[in-house]
């Protein structure tokens, strides 16, 4: 399960990798850590075949016996998601550059368990594959995961967000029918990814 990210890129790269986008003027702020309940840049499909940047909280709102919120979309045929996969336009992009997923066990040297972080080469921006719905207190929004690929699968066996890298994946994203996007809840291939060099412990970072 994916519970922290991080988008330190900006609306210039998310032009030229997404293509034109309605900002409204505003940039978006460098985002070191991403948590649940976060608000975070979010695209969305706009007018004719242009994009629109929102802000939305991180965290599909509860209901019926679940207290928390939902930060990750696993089975898409349950009827919590089935509407909104089959409507484009309740489908979203999550601007990511890494992402990270905990060890299992803590770090004998400090007791904490190591954030383990993975990105594109270069931190190169990709997107995950969102879903949104309104809510009282603003929009919301949770990404899709997929059982990991080897990569990831060291660290984290369970699970990996499902990740669009380059226009055509994340346009289509936006536009297909519900079950061509839910044929694209698959694992990113583990030779155009690589996980980052560990951070040097920061104090209250870990």
């Amino acid at each position: 399960m994916c519970n922290l990210y991080r988008m330190t890129s900006n609306v210039d790269a998310m032009r030229q990798l997404f293509g034109p986008i309605d900002t409204g003027g505003a940039n978006v702020p460098e985002l070191r850590e991403v948590w649940p309940d976060r608000a975070a840049p979010v695209i969305v499909a706009g007018e004719g075949a242009g994009l629109r940047l929102e802000t939305m909280r991180w965290g599909w709102p509860p209901f019926g016996d679940l207290r928390r919120s939902i930060t990750n979309v696993r089975n898409l045929s349950s009827p919590m998601w089935r509407g909104a996969l089959a409507d484009p336009a309740h489908r979203c992009l999550v601007p990511v550059t890494a992402y990270c997923e905990w060890s299992a066990a803590p770090d004998p040297a400090t007791g904490h368990k190591i954030r383990h972080w993975f990105a594109l080469p270069g931190e190169a921006l990709f997107a995950f594959a969102g879903l949104w719905r309104p809510a009282p207190e603003g929009p919301r929004f949770a990404f899709l995961t997929w059982p990991a690929n080897e990569t990831v699968g060291r660290v984290h066996p369970k699970a990996m967000p499902v990740m669009l890298a380059g226009r055509k994946a994340a346009h289509d994203w936006l536009s297909v029918s519900g079950a061509e996007a839910a044929a694209m809840q698959r694992p990113f291939p583990d030779a155009q990814m690589l996980e980052l060099p560990r951070e040097q412990p920061q104090g209250s970072l870990l």
